[in-house]
């Protein structure tokens, strides 16, 4: 069986990590990566950390508005298609590059695989929540990794093809976060201990390209630095460097900027953390498996699990209200149900690709 993969984004990056493995062991897969994110601490370093081999094709899109990019991804990876003519074409979550294969391979005949199928977070503002939806109505293979993900799937009217799989980063978490606390020395680089300090990511347009909530968020993250006397510690996506150079706003004192950083070391930095705040999906998943609390940082998550189970709380960009919540909400004790599956998705995408 041939199969051809489209990554372009960081966190498709970790969820192909484990599928490819099985992948590769009993079939052919060619591993193609649209330059979607093209900065080499934004991706090279991923491929190395996850054990996976460099894409075999590097599409070199890089960045532009959404048509652009989509447009520019559609034609290179229609082109690969015609060329390798594989059985499946295998896409991950809600990029641009994901709908760009989807499109792809549907005017061409290609069989569509979508694995992390069903989610939806209701706000069509965002641009996901379009390649979302119209993924999972191309595709042939929908791999959900819960049970609401089948049920919206189903809500849609979507069932044949529907399988529940469990989340892939769940496999790659299992895989990686002993390695992460043993070869990781972050902690020690940024001279930090365990639950000295809060992580968070920013890097979604409702926050970066909106100042007022850039500046909020950004002075809720003093205002909780004052208050518990921890630091932010932020990895800071080129997006959000650009924005901020932009506006000319000012880091406030409580928030610890660094470069952006590989697979191990943001584990190991989310393992250690008193709390995460954060508006990538992918970082609110990592955090509940690792049973860190977790503030998001938008106004609504696909991820209704987490905040269902109380360990993660959705605030927006609400100053007063990350501030109130990262300082005296109460969180749960012990470990989080295992709503996301026992680590072993990917063998379970490997299988049914297999039976159909």
């Amino acid at each position: 069986m041939n199969i051809l993969t489209i990554v372009g984004a960081r966190p498709q990056f970790i969820k192909a990590a484990p599928v490819s493995q099985v992948l590769r062991r009993r079939h052919r897969e060619l591993l193609v990566h649209t330059g979607q994110h093209y900065d080499a601490s934004m991706s090279d370093v991923f491929f190395a950390e996850l054990g996976i081999p460099q894409p075999d094709l590097n599409l070199g899109i890089g960045s532009g508005s959404h048509g652009q990019q989509t447009g520019r991804m559609l034609m290179a990876i229609e082109e690969v298609l015609l060329r390798e003519r594989p059985d499946w074409l295998l896409v991950y979550g809600d990029t641009n590059s994901t709908l760009a294969g989807a499109l792809a391979a549907v005017k061409l005949g290609v069989p569509v695989a979508h694995v992390e199928a069903g989610l939806r977070s209701f706000n069509r503002a965002m641009p996901e929540e379009h390649n979302r939806v119209l993924v999972d109505h191309c595709a042939d293979l929908l791999f959900c990794p819960t049970q609401t993900a089948v049920d919206l799937l189903a809500a849609e009217g979507l069932t044949a093809g529907v399988h529940l799989v469990g989340d892939v980063m769940v496999d790659a978490l299992r895989q990686h976060a002993g390695l992460a606390r043993q070869r990781s020395n972050v902690l020690a680089r940024l001279g930090l201990l365990p639950q000295s300090y809060l992580l968070a990511t920013v890097h979604r347009p409702y926050n970066t390209d909106v100042p007022e909530n850039l500046r909020s968020i950004f002075a809720a993250f003093d205002d909780i630095y004052r208050q518990t006397g921890r630091p932010v510690v932020l990895p800071l996506h080129p997006r959000t460097r650009k924005q901020l150079d932009a506006l000319g706003l000012a880091v406030p004192a409580g928030v610890r900027l660094i470069e952006p950083i590989g697979y191990l070391d943001m584990l190991a930095l989310e393992q250690a953390a008193a709390l995460i705040l954060t508006d990538s999906g992918g970082i609110q998943k990592e955090a509940y498996t690792l049973a860190v609390p977790c503030v998001t940082l938008r106004p609504e998550t696909e991820w209704v699990e987490t905040v269902q189970a109380g360990w993660n709380v959705v605030v927006g960009a609400d100053r007063d209200a990350i501030v109130r919540t990262a300082t005296q909400r109460a969180w749960p004790a012990g470990s989080p149900p295992p709503v996301f599956g026992d680590g072993h998705a990917a063998e379970r995408i490997v299988d049914l690709l297999e039976r159909a």
